[in-house]
């Protein structure tokens, strides 16, 4: 059996991937390593699995190490991260050492330890900034011109990456991953806020109701997480080392769109009211990725449509 780490076990994504590989790929054996403990079932997966987790601090490197020493894992899916701009903006220091640092520790560890493991390094199309109209889709050759915080921390981590896999011939596999949206999204993030807003009007017994958000003319990229733990497989089984890939659906969509969509689902109507706390500096107004790379070389396609998303997330929200 292959031993497969996962840092950032307690997260949104790590949830979906153990899914992923208990319907797929269950045999292999799971190593979660997170600082709190999971909100999800993890011990569920055991039925079918071996899954066992550790809380850990990854700024620990020692500990790191030794966790690296005692599990000798094949792969490495590197999810563990403070991925919200927002945040970024308003604790830069801790966003970016939590970013960067702790990747620092894991590619260190496992240079020690397992230095033939296959690392997943996710990234994120915040490091491409404002990227001029005529450059969409963006292509993993754009220049990188981070304009956040966490932006900066993920240009670093992935340069981290290059080097190591470059003078140690670590094989460390990049991605740049644009939004990603699905079922137990935290309400930070943007459209399950949006969702969580518009769910209380209807709880209310209101037909109508206004909310508050940011900049609702920006356009984002989003592919359900479904879709994304698939990808992510791909890319850790047979992604190319020292090489990047975008991970997006390559269809924008402006936020006040996606408003209009969630009111009609819900069954309420909806006014907006701009809240300056809301808007974020320097919004790249446009982000919009070309998926072809990963296309070609790893025959992945996103299968599940935007619309389905949001109503398995309308779901989800209203049975608590």
């Amino acid at each position: 059996m292959s031993r497969l780490m996962i840092t950032g076990f307690s997260g949104f994504v790590s949830s979906h991937f153990m899914e992923y590989l208990y319907q797929h790929h269950p045999d292999f054996e799971v190593y979660g390593v997170s600082l709190g403990t999971p909100v999800f079932d993890w011990c569920h997966y055991r039925d079918r699995m071996k899954v066992e987790f550790f809380e850990a601090d990854l700024m620990d490197g020692d500990r790191l190490s030794s966790l690296f020493g005692e599990i000798r894992p094949d792969y490495v899916l590197h999810l563990a991260a403070f991925s919200s701009v927002a945040y970024s903006w308003q604790h830069p220091e801790k966003s970016f050492r939590n970013n960067c640092n702790i990747f620092l520790n894991l590619l260190n560890a496992a240079r020690k330890t397992t230095p033939d493991c296959r690392i997943l390094s996710v990234g994120s199309s915040e490091e491409y900034g404002a990227v001029p109209p005529g450059s969409l889709p963006i292509r993993e050759d754009q220049p990188l011109r981070p304009v956040s915080p966490y932006a900066v921390a993920r240009v670093a981590q992935e340069q981290l990456s290059k080097v190591y896999a470059d003078a140690f011939g670590m094989q460390v596999i990049m991605t740049r991953s644009f939004n990603h949206i699905g079922p137990g999204q935290d309400s930070r993030f943007v459209v399950p806020s949006l969702l969580s807003r518009i769910i209380g009007i209807r709880k209310s017994g209101k037909p109508e109701g206004e909310i508050e958000t940011g900049d609702l003319s920006v356009i984002r990229d989003f592919t359900d997480v479904r879709d994304v733990t698939d990808a992510y497989y791909r890319l850790l089984t047979g992604g190319t080392p020292g090489e990047v890939y975008n991970v997006c659906s390559g269809k924008g969509r402006k936020l006040s769109e996606i408003v209009d969509l969630i009111a009609e689902e819900v069954g309420v109507r909806v006014s907006t009211k701009t809240s300056p706390a809301l808007i974020r500096p320097n919004e790249n107004q446009e982000i919009v990725g070309s998926p072809e790379k990963i296309q070609k070389e790893l025959g992945w396609q996103r299968k599940i449509p935007f619309n389905q998303t949001i109503k398995d997330m309308i779901k989800a929200m209203m049975s608590f």
